[in-house]
């Protein structure tokens, strides 16, 4: 069995890019209880909370419940539930699943493979961040789980996978003149610039391109906080600035301090800066994928300067 690959290939519910981590965030979240205790049963109304935080904060805005990956996840060969009457899921409903004792874990299969090959789980748990949350995502989503990938193996990942163009980088960074389009920061050390990142609009997990009609210079604050939808970019009025591109701010987001109204709370309409003048705006099919995908909530109205 293939295990790496069948992670890869796990079914889900997909409609022109739209986001559906639901079995990806239990799967991982299994595979690190699997690393700190590998014969435990996950029962659904012990860790009913932790799933539902994991699908509140990286997952898409709309509302979900983790019954729905507790009891689909068993069609992909990777996880069995059981109940006190016996093997097999009593459906997606959360009262069941309460009800029924409901417990999941890895399958046998699954689980001896592991015990066999120890560096099978970080491998497997790669492919399940690199195919589907950003890269400035994966550490923050590691710890989230409680999954430690120090000793991952580094396995061949699918032939069927993308290359990345390691030159996006530095054609986004060019294009916005090395400063983050949303607060201007333009940081060096010498010549070398630090704290600036090429931020892909729709992620490269879900067929966003690696090209600067996707790509925003973004310093790491915002990068992270673009990427977690607390950030995201609205239509402007036309004026020059970043194709008229505005910048959203969640109204799920509070922050008391000066730090967070002066680097988050007051972006609220702000003009995008850049790109310079001849290189191609933010695509607008990419800013509605952002939008839809992984902005939160609804945006602040615009600040006054």
């Amino acid at each position: 069995m293939d295990w790496v690959a069948r992670t890869a290939q796990l079914r889900q519910w997909t409609r022109s890019g739209v986001r559906a981590p639901h079995k990806p965030l239990l799967f991982l979240y299994a595979l690190s209880r699997f690393q700190q205790a590998a014969d435990d049963e996950l029962r659904y109304s012990a860790v009913e909370e932790d799933l539902r935080r994991l699908l509140t904060e990286y997952g898409p805005g709309n509302r979900t419940t983790p019954a729905y990956p507790f009891h689909h996840l068993v069609s992909d060969g990777v996880w069995e539930v059981r109940t006190e009457r016996g093997p097999g899921s009593p459906g997606t409903g959360v009262r069941e699943l309460r009800a029924t004792g409901a417990a999941g874990r890895l399958t046998p299969e699954l689980r001896a493979a592991l015990r066999r090959t120890p560096s099978l789980l970080g491998r497997m748990a790669r492919v399940l961040l690199d195919l589907n949350f950003p890269p400035s995502l994966h550490a923050e989503l590691c710890e989230a789980v409680g999954l430690e990938l120090e000793e991952a193996g580094t396995g061949l990942l699918p032939a069927a996978r993308r290359q990345r163009d390691r030159r996006m980088r530095e054609v986004v960074l060019t294009a916005y003149e090395y400063q983050c389009a949303f607060c201007g920061y333009d940081g060096r050390i010498g010549s070398v610039p630090v704290g600036l990142e090429a931020a892909h609009v729709r992620w490269w997990a879900f067929d966003g391109p690696d090209d600067v009609e996707n790509g925003l210079c973004l310093c790491s604050l915002h990068h992270k906080l673009f990427d977690k939808g607390v950030l995201g970019l609205g239509d402007g009025h036309g004026d020059g600035h970043g194709d008229g591109h505005r910048i959203l701010v969640s109204q799920s987001f509070v922050g008391r301090s000066t730090a967070a109204r002066e680097h988050v709370v007051a972006l609220a309409g702000r003009p995008v800066i850049g790109p310079q003048p001849g290189v191609r705006p933010i695509a607008a099919a990419h800013r509605s994928w952002h939008t839809s995908e992984v902005f939160h909530g609804s945006p602040r109205p615009a600040t006054t300067a």
